[in-house]
């Protein structure tokens, strides 16, 4: 009698268990949410956040006539690339400042988290491409890809590096 209750329950758990639960319809207040290449294909979508394609990143540069912040971190290893993220690029000042103003683009290289040989590739070309010395360095660019100039860690916060860019792409 245990033998079949256990089975029942093995039978119904896994019967259960593998049937996808049915997706809400989409309400006149809940619109479906756009896949990540739908937000993409909508400069109005861009919300700031940090793209990993160096083309997408040109791409929507050109669209929105803005230039693009490019990132080359260790992020899970450099310390002062930590040091980066945790002071300037995570809090509201810089996310505010590039939401409106920037396209921020990320290429990691990091040491345990894992990434396809595409993208180690493609980072390690680009790294090599823009002459990247060390971590962090951050390279701003125009549209067409151009270097404007370059920068990395500064200390004094988000504010502090949100008017060090501003100088940096006015050309002071």
């Amino acid at each position: 009698m245990k033998w079949t209750i256990i089975i029942i329950l093995v039978f119904a758990v896994s019967f259960l268990g593998c049937t996808p639960a049915p997706k809400p319809e989409p309400t006149q207040e809940q619109a479906p949410t756009p896949s990540f290449d739908e937000a993409m294909d909508s400069p109005k979508a861009y919300n700031g956040e940090w793209l990993t394609d160096f083309s997408k990143a040109q791409e929507l540069a050109k669209e929105l006539n803005r230039p693009i912040l490019v990132n080359f971190t260790g992020s899970d290893w450099c310390s002062w690339c930590i040091k980066l993220t945790n002071e300037v690029f995570s809090k509201e000042a810089f996310v505010s400042y590039a939401t409106d103003s920037l396209v921020l683009l990320k290429l990691d290289f990091p040491r345990k988290i894992p990434q396809t040989p595409e993208v180690k590739a493609a980072n390690e070309k680009l790294a090599k491409d823009f002459g990247v010395q060390g971590f962090p360095t951050i390279v701003l660019l125009d549209t067409n890809g151009k270097e404007i100039n370059r920068t990395g860690y500064q200390p004094g916060g988000a504010e502090a590096y949100v008017k060090h860019l501003q100088d940096l792409l006015a050309g002071k």
